[in-house]
């Protein structure tokens, strides 16, 4: 643990926290996509399968089942809730994300650490990880109407990343022979596809003006 991985960690915390705030106190999941939901429930249920057979730390433990219950349960909210499901966007949240789950498996299976099933799992939530933000970004981008706190919503999940892009490197200097690739490239993937949001986010925070993406 560094202050980087523990900066990541509760950013990520944060961002959960700001969307549970939206969808509990305005009863609203507004310009928030159910597709990127869904993948990050996947994401979080097929990476702590090892939470059944390894025990690493209480915090670790604690983390892993606030990921996972607070995942299913904003899908669920989306899915069922009387009036947050009201709000869902559905007509513009149209990315097709199965479609991108089936090539995330097949290099999981191709590429990992360990051919085993707990490993080519987590290899595949990585990947899965990298790609889930597309379908919130491309329905910002056609609705083009993004309240505050979506927009704090997916800033804080993509500062995240990049905190935990700063973990590794600290890792890689002070640990020997920390060398984790795929950990690396899916998480400089995932950060990279953030770079468009986080320029007009700025540009929205500095010229005090509603944000928008282009479409």
């Amino acid at each position: 643990m560094n202050i980087f991985r523990l900066a990541g960690d509760m950013t990520h915390l944060a961002s959960v926290l700001v969307l549970l705030l939206k969808i509990h106190t305005i009863k609203s999941c507004a310009g928030i996509s159910l597709k990127t939901q869904e993948l990050y429930a996947l994401v979080f249920a097929s990476r702590y399968l090892d939470m059944f057979t390894s025990y690493v730390s209480f915090y670790n433990t604690v983390m892993k089942l606030i990921f996972l219950g607070s995942s299913f349960s904003i899908v669920w909210y989306m899915r069922h809730h009387k009036l947050v499901r009201r709000s869902y966007d559905k007509d513009h949240d149209t990315f097709r994300h199965f479609f991108i789950v089936l090539p995330c498996l097949i290099l999981a299976l191709l590429i990992h650490e360990k051919f085993t099933f707990i490993e080519v799992m987590w290899a595949f939530s990585l990947y899965l990880e990298a790609v889930a933000i597309l379908p919130q970004l491309v329905l910002l981008q056609r609705t083009r109407n993004i309240d505050n706190l979506t927009g704090q919503y997916v800033f804080l999940l993509g500062a995240y990343r990049a905190l935990y892009i700063l973990n590794w490197v600290f890792r890689f200097f002070t640990e020997p022979h920390y060398v984790h690739w795929i950990t690396w490239i899916s998480g400089l993937v995932q950060t990279l596809l953030y770079a468009d949001f986080f320029y007009y986010y700025f540009q929205s925070w500095k010229n005090n003006v509603k944000l928008e993406l282009p479409a």
